[in-house]
């Protein structure tokens, strides 16, 4: 409360100390320091936008990972839905976020992507690549209408199938998958406008600025590439890219 001299009235004991130095800090949270708690069940109270994350640069997937995990952490109940999740030779079939994420209450995830990546030299077959692609696009459909018959303003088991409805989706490397003309533009607008109100959906991938999207996300993210050591010939390595 301010005093009549502009003055601002101190709080009473320890506690009000605490926020009166935290106000004159300037510092958000009270000036309290972040603890961590157990993970139990909760509901988000603002959910409900589409996130889109693009570009040439490293860090798409990992970006959505880490809001993945944050919002795990809250108890809010987490899938990750992969297309196209392949990699070169020197990726390992064996990856650091699945074991993570194993780890994780609520979160979880499943790829369903061909091993490699379409266009590429690896042994893989493109047919085979688009008949997963198909196979993703009706997994990301089946898994909205799930959340749409969810009450996703209420706390979801966390230990619950994500046919059971989930509060984020993540479709990582969809938009890769249009970029490489395995799904079609209207494949992605179709899933965002069959997403219930609640559900907040993050999409990633493409090297192509997605332009069909700037009118249906909330938020578009561009990863821009200054710099990456593959251009150097540094192949992927474990625990940074898998």
């Amino acid at each position: 409360m301010d005093n009549a001299d502009g003055t601002r009235e101190r709080g009473g004991g320890d506690d009000g100390d605490r926020r009166d130095r935290a106000w004159e800090r300037g510092t958000p949270g009270g000036g309290v320091t972040p603890e961590a708690r157990g993970i139990e069940a909760r509901a988000p109270e603002e959910f409900g936008l589409v996130q889109a994350w693009w570009g040439d640069g490293k860090g798409k997937t990992t970006a959505a990972l880490g809001m993945g995990f944050r919002a795990a952490g809250h108890g809010f109940r987490v899938h990750m839905l992969q297309f196209m999740k392949g990699g070169a030779d020197s990726v390992e079939a064996v990856r650091g976020e699945y074991d993570a994420i194993a780890a994780v209450p609520g979160f979880s995830y499943e790829n369903t992507g061909h091993y490699g990546w379409h266009g590429f030299r690896d042994g893989s077959a493109d047919d085979d690549h688009a008949a997963k692609a198909q196979g993703g696009l009706a997994r990301a459909r089946d898994l909205i209408d799930a959340a749409a018959d969810a009450d996703l303003d209420a706390p979801l088991p966390l230990d619950g199938e994500a046919e059971d409805g989930v509060h984020l989706l993540i479709l990582d490397e969809v938009l890769y998958a249009v970029d490489k003309g395995l799904l079609e533009e209207s494949d992605v607008l179709d899933l965002i406008e069959a997403k219930p109100p609640s559900l907040e959906l993050v999409v990633t991938g493409s090297h192509a600025k997605p332009e069909y999207l700037y009118e249906e996300a909330d938020l578009i993210t561009r990863v821009a590439k200054e710099k990456h050591p593959i251009d150097e010939g540094q192949r992927a390595r474990m625990g940074t890219e898998f």
